[in-house]
């Protein structure tokens, strides 16, 4: 089927896309889940091509897998766990089996302590030593710190509680800069670490620590944890009250819907971190039940698909024209690059196709006067994702929001539209004349022709952030079973770790590089007679 798509693709590659763009295909090229509509008329996907991708899904089992998933089965085979970060918004309690018991009841009662936690904190009932809670500082560093970090700063408008700040660099500059905005007697501290081992994390928990004890005496009772190392959270001096854990099945990336997103719902409150979870359920029955051309994941994934496996695209700007979205891009570039950034199939031959894209972007309309410049004009294609809002949170604003729509869809039209060398020089032919016409006429064309999607729904709410955020993963999930990858584990960021471990005591000077490569060791050296 890879052959035959790339087949179909060469016969169709030099059609213009705005030749297929008529009432009738912006009709059938968009679905709609709930309130959320997807828009992929701007590519160059036909009905034919349609139907070849979503027989790619069907040869590669996808719904059967998807059905595993959400049952409970260990379909991430190389750790032997399942993969239920779902099971974190089943707030229906509806059984889930792993290992022949049913984890909803363990979930829903982690969900209500974390709410039980979450409104004390928020009401003043909970307070260190120097009064009621005034800033939350949560340390974590990848899942533990993009998730909630994001999700914050996404439902800023429903930021109701304490300050939240997020730690993630072991740089200390990261944590010297949060430190110093924050009063240590009316802070808590939230240490987010499955196995409480992780060497960033702890480094700036044991900084955070040293920091509290300068003026609070129980300094424990001013953290919580994140982790299911009660032992070590123990040693470190957090009660088992203020312990939140979740199991092996929920990967980090995946994970904020449960104990790792509480710093947003002490931000934003148990409802409305309930009504996120909601939104991300709502996208699972969908996932579960809409046909392929109804359904926005298995879509968005064979978009995907078509622009990177077929057309040979190896980017993904990912723009949302909504700014309280600022983080997605990043949060994007770890659910999309951790899970499908693999070289080997699930039974560890090397791939025959290309893994997933590089995955970047930055909210809309700052884009546009930075790189849109490439992504218009550039030798290289870069298929777009749009995100927008019909309406903003700033209502006296309202027309400035109208501006910014009508932004992101004047972009999407200009990248299918583009503009001929014929009508660049009718633009400038009262400027210039003969050959300089020309010149200046050339400058002046955009090649069109390149593809993009929009998401578009009514308002930015912690229901429509969870459907979002529920949306992707999806994608994710269905790409990686048509590549025939492991989107669910993440072995290559190892290696780096264990190096930079064996790497300390050398850069300290407690050892000597004589075994290190000529260039780790002249960097050391040149870095140890500055003054590392």
């Amino acid at each position: 089927m890879w052959n035959d798509l790339k087949h179909h693709h060469a016969t169709v590659a030099d059609r213009k896309f705005i030749d297929l763009v008529d009432a009738d295909r912006a009709k059938d090229f968009n679905a709609l889940a709930g309130d959320m509509r997807l828009d992929y008329a701007k590519t160059n996907i036909d009905a034919t091509g349609r139907e070849m991708l979503f027989k790619l899904l069907d040869d590669a089992g996808v719904a059967a897998m998807r059905d595993a998933m959400f049952s409970g089965a260990a379909i991430n085979e190389t750790e032997g766990r399942a993969v239920l970060h779902t099971a974190l918004r089943n707030l229906d309690g509806d059984p889930i089996m792993v290992d022949g018991a049913d984890v909803m009841p363990a979930v829903l009662g982690t969900l209500d302590r974390m709410s039980d936690f979450a409104e004390a904190v928020r009401t003043g009932r909970y307070t260190g030593q120097g009064g009621a809670i005034t800033d939350v500082i949560n340390i974590g560093i990848g899942g533990s710190d993009l998730g909630p970090a994001m999700a914050v700063q996404a439902l800023s408008p429903y930021h109701d509680g304490p300050r939240c700040h997020f730690v993630s660099n072991v740089d200390p500059a990261d944590i010297a800069q949060v430190l110093r905005s924050c009063d240590p007697t009316t802070t808590l501290v939230i240490v987010a670490s499955k196995t409480f081992t992780t060497i960033e994390t702890m480094t700036n928990a044991r900084t955070a620590k040293a920091w509290m004890a300068e003026k609070v005496s129980d300094v424990g009772a001013q953290f919580a944890a994140l982790s299911t190392a009660e032992d070590k959270t123990a040693d470190f001096g957090i009660a088992t009250d203020r312990v939140f854990g979740f199991e092996d099945w929920v990967g980090g990336r995946y994970s904020m819907w449960g104990p790792i997103g509480l710093s947003l719902m002490m931000a934003v409150g148990a409802d409305a971190f309930k009504a996120f979870l909601r939104g991300g359920q709502a996208m699972d029955v969908h996932f579960k039940s809409a046909t392929w051309s109804e359904n926005l994941p298995a879509l968005l994934a064979v978009v995907g698909i078509w622009h990177n496996q077929i057309c040979g695209y190896a980017t993904r700007a990912v723009l949302p024209y909504d700014n309280n979205l600022m983080r997605l891009p990043a949060y994007l570039q770890q659910l999309e690059m951790e899970s499908n950034g693999k070289g080997v199939s699930m039974d560890g031959a090397d791939l025959t196709v290309h893994s997933g894209p590089v995955v970047w972007g930055e909210p809309g309309t700052n884009g546009q006067h930075a790189f849109y410049q490439l992504i218009h004009q550039g030798t290289r294609v870069v298929p777009c994702e749009f995100l927008v809002a019909a309406r903003g949170h700033e209502d006296d604003l309202h027309h400035q929001h109208q501006l910014l729509v009508a932004n992101c869809l004047a972009q999407s039209e200009a990248l299918m539209k583009g503009r001929t060398f014929d009508e660049a020089r009718s633009n400038v032919a009262g400027k210039f004349s003969g050959d300089q016409l020309d010149r200046q006429a050339k400058h002046r064309v955009f090649p069109g022709n390149r593809p993009s999607v929009t998401i578009a729904y009514p308002q930015l709410t912690p229901f429509v952030l969870g459907q979002l955020i529920a949306l992707y993963e999806h994608r994710v999930f269905v790409e990686g079973v048509v590549l025939g990858i492991n989107s669910y584990d993440q072995w290559g960021v190892e290696l780096g770790k264990e190096l930079a471990t064996a790497l300390q005591p050398v850069v300290e000077g407690l050892k000597g590089a004589d075994d290190k490569d000529g260039s780790t060791a002249s960097l050391v050296a040149f870095l140890q007679s500055h003054g590392v």
